[in-house]
C-alpha cells in the first residue's frame, strides 16, 4: 500500500484557484516519530498542503494516507478524527472568547451532556502547566494576548487534543528565542511518545535542530525530500528559489558622515514598559533595535508613529520638537511604519493590493475630491515593479496572496512617496529566504539614497548585516548602543546587552 509503515503519505496533491496552480502532483512522505520540514518561497504551495492535510482544502485530486489506510479529509472534523492537528501562523483563535473557551477541544460533560466547567478548567490548567505557559491567564480575551501567547496558546490547543501528527504552519514566526527553544522541547516530546510533526519554517537553524529530513517545495510541485544532514543550506535555498542566492544580505553601505539627526529622542516614557528611551537617527542610516521580548521596542515604534500616547520625554524632527497625536500627524511629517503583525495592522484583507499601496496616498490622488484613477494606477503600478509585487495585486485582494507579497505591499505603500522616516518592526517576519534578500536590498537602497530606518528584528543576524548601529533596549531603556565598527556589532555583543550587561558607551 502507498502509506503503508508511513504515518502520512500525500500522493500527488494538486489543488488550483481559477488559472493559479498552488499544487501541482506534490509527493512527500514523512516516517512516524519523526520531525519533517516542508520548506519553500512563499506560494510554493506549502500553506496550501497543509490546508488540505487540515480539512480546511479539498485536493482536485491526489489522495492522502494515515498509517497505511487511504483516508478522506472532507472538513476539519475529519483531520481531527484521524488524528491531525494543526497550529496556524494565521492564527484561528477568535479574538472575542477567552484562552479557556478557545482552547478547550472536547468538553469534558458532566449531567445531561451539560459542560462540566470545573473540570473543563482544571483540565486545561493543568495542560498550560504541563507546558510551562504560565504567563497565559486562561481568563483573559484572546485579543488581549500579545502574538507570542497567541501564538504559544494555538500550538496549546492542538497538543490539547493528543494529536498523532501535529502541523505546526510558521509556528516561531512570532516566538523569541527562548520560546523557539520551548517549541523544541515541545516536538522532541511529540517525537519521544510515538507521534509525527511536520512543520513549515523559513529559519534553517530550526529546521537542522528539529528535523530529520526536508521536503522542498518550488512552484506548486515538489523538488525532493533529503535527510537534514544530507544537504546543505545553501543547496536548499537553491531548490527553494530556483537559483543561487549569492549572499544573503547584500553588502552593507558605508554611514554617511555626522549631519544633524533626522529623528532625535530624549527620555522617551509611555505607560506600559517604555521608561526611558534615547536616541539619534541620521539620514542615511538604518538604525537596530535589540532586546528581549517585552523590553519596550513595541512601545517605541508605536509610540513613534503616533499611536501609543507618551508620559515622558520628548521627540523631535530635524532639530524641531514634534508630539504626533496620531498616525496620521506622524504620515504627514513623514513617518512611516510597517507594524508586527501585517494582516492585523498593515493590510485590508479584503480590499485589492492597489487599494491597500494607494491608501495613505489618496490626498495626492485626488481632484475635487475625487481618485484620478490613472493617477492611482500609475503610481501603484510603478512601486509594484520596484518592490516585485505580484502583478495581480492591481485586482486581486490582498488576503488572497502569500505572506511574502503581503509583506511587499505594506512596504510599497509607503514607497508610492518615499518617507523621511521608516519604522520597521520586524519585517521579515515569516517570509521566505528569496523575499527577506528583496526586503534587505530595498531598506539599504532606502537609506543609500538619505532614507532614515529605525529597524527591529528577533534575527539577531539580520541587525548584524544591515545596521550602521544598534541600540539595545533593556528595562525599557537602551542599555547599550553599538557603534559602526565590524568588531563591535556581533550576535555575541547584541546578546550580552540584551542579558542586561551595561555599556560604559550608554
Amino acid at each position: 500500500m502507498p502509506g503503508e509503515g508511513l504515518a502520512l503519505n500525500a500522493k500527488n496533491l494538486s489543488k488550483a484557484f481559477g488559472a493559479t496552480k498552488a499544487l501541482v502532483d506534490a509527493n512527500f512522505a514523512v516516517e512516524t516519530g519523526t520531525a519533517h520540514a516542508l520548506l519553500g518561497e512563499n506560494g510554493a504551495g506549502k500553506s496550501t498542503t497543509i490546508k488540505i492535510l487540515s480539512g480546511i482544502l479539498r485536493p482536485d485530486s491526489g489522495e492522502v494516507w494515515l498509517g497505511g489506510q487511504r483516508v478522506e479529509l472532507r472538513e476539519p472534523r475529519d483531520a481531527h478524527r484521524h488524528g491531525l492537528q494543526t497550529a496556524f501562523q494565521e492564527l484561528t483563535l477568535a479574538p472575542d472568547l477567552t484562552v479557556l473557551e478557545k482552547v478547550l477541544a472536547y468538553e469534558p460533560t458532566g449531567v445531561a451532556g451539560q459542560l462540566d466547567r470545573k473540570k473543563a478548567r482544571n483540565a486545561v490548567a493543568a495542560h498550560f502547566e504541563a507546558l510551562a505557559l504560565t504567563d497565559i491567564d486562561l481568563r483573559a480575551d484572546v485579543r488581549d494576548l500579545s502574538l507570542n501567547q497567541r501564538q504559544r496558546t494555538e500550538i496549546a490547543r492542538a497538543l490539547f487534543r493528543n494529536p498523532r501528527v501535529l502541523l505546526l504552519d510558521e509556528a516561531t514566526s512570532t516566538l523569541s528565542g527562548r520560546d523557539v527553544g520551548w517549541l523544541g522541547d515541545i516536538v522532541r516530546m511529540v517525537k519521544a511518545r510515538g507521534a509525527t510533526v511536520v512543520m513549515i519554517t523559513h529559519k534553517m537553524a530550526e529546521v537542522r535542530a528539529f528535523c530529520e529530513r526536508v521536503t522542498v517545495l518550488r512552484n506548486g510541485r515538489d523538488v525532493g525530500t533529503f535527510a537534514t544532514e544530507a544537504v546543505s543550506d545553501e543547496e536548499i535555498v537553491e531548490m527553494i528559489i530556483g537559483r543561487s542566492l549569492d549572499a544573503t544580505f547584500p553588502e552593507k553601505t558605508q554611514a554617511r558622515a555626522a549631519v544633524r539627526p533626522v529623528l532625535s529622542v530624549r527620555d522617551l516614557a509611555t505607560e506600559q514598559r517604555l521608561t526611558k528611551c534615547s536616541f539619534d537617527l541620521h539620514p542615511g542610516e538604518i538604525l537596530g533595535v535589540a532586546g528581549l521580548q517585552g523590553m519596550g521596542q513595541s512601545e517605541l515604534f508605536s509610540a513613534l508613529f503616533g499611536a501609543t500616547p507618551t508620559t515622558g520625554g520628548s521627540i523631535e524632527m530635524e532639530g524641531e520638537p514634534v508630539l504626533f497625536g496620531s498616525p496620521r500627524q506622524a504620515i504627514n511629517a513623514g513617518v512611516a511604519l510597517v507594524p508586527e503583525d501585517r494582516k492585523t495592522e498593515g493590510l485590508f484583507l479584503e480590499l485589492s493590493g492597489r487599494e491597500n499601496m494607494a491608501m495613505p496616498n489618496l490626498g495626492h490622488m485626488t481632484r475635487w475630491g475625487m481618485i484620478e484613477g490613472d493617477t492611482e494606477n500609475r503610481s501603484v503600478a510603478a512601486v509594484m515593479q520596484i518592490v516585485q509585487v505580484d502583478d495581480r495585486a492591481l485586482y486581486l485582494r490582498a488576503g488572497a496572496f502569500s505572506g511574502g507579497n503581503q509583506q511587499k505591499m505594506v512596504l510599497a505603500k509607503w514607497l508610492v512617496r518615499p518617507p523621511k522616516i521608516l519604522l520597521l518592526f520586524d519585517p521579515c517576519r515569516g517570509v521566505d529566504v528569496g523575499t527577506k534578500h528583496e526586503i534587505y536590498v530595498l531598506i539599504t537602497k532606502f537609506a543609500a539614497e538619505g532614507g532614515a530606518v529605525l529597524f527591529y528584528s528577533s534575527e539577531t543576524p539580520e541587525l548584524v548585516n544591515l545596521c550602521h548601529r544598534v541600540i539595545v533596549l533593556y528595562g525599557g531603556q537602551v542599555a547599550d548602543v553599538l557603534p559602526s565598527t565590524g568588531e563591535d556589532i556581533s550576535e555575541k555583543s547584541i546578546m550580552r546587552a540584551t542579558l542586561g550587561q551595561r555599556s560604559a558607551r550608554v
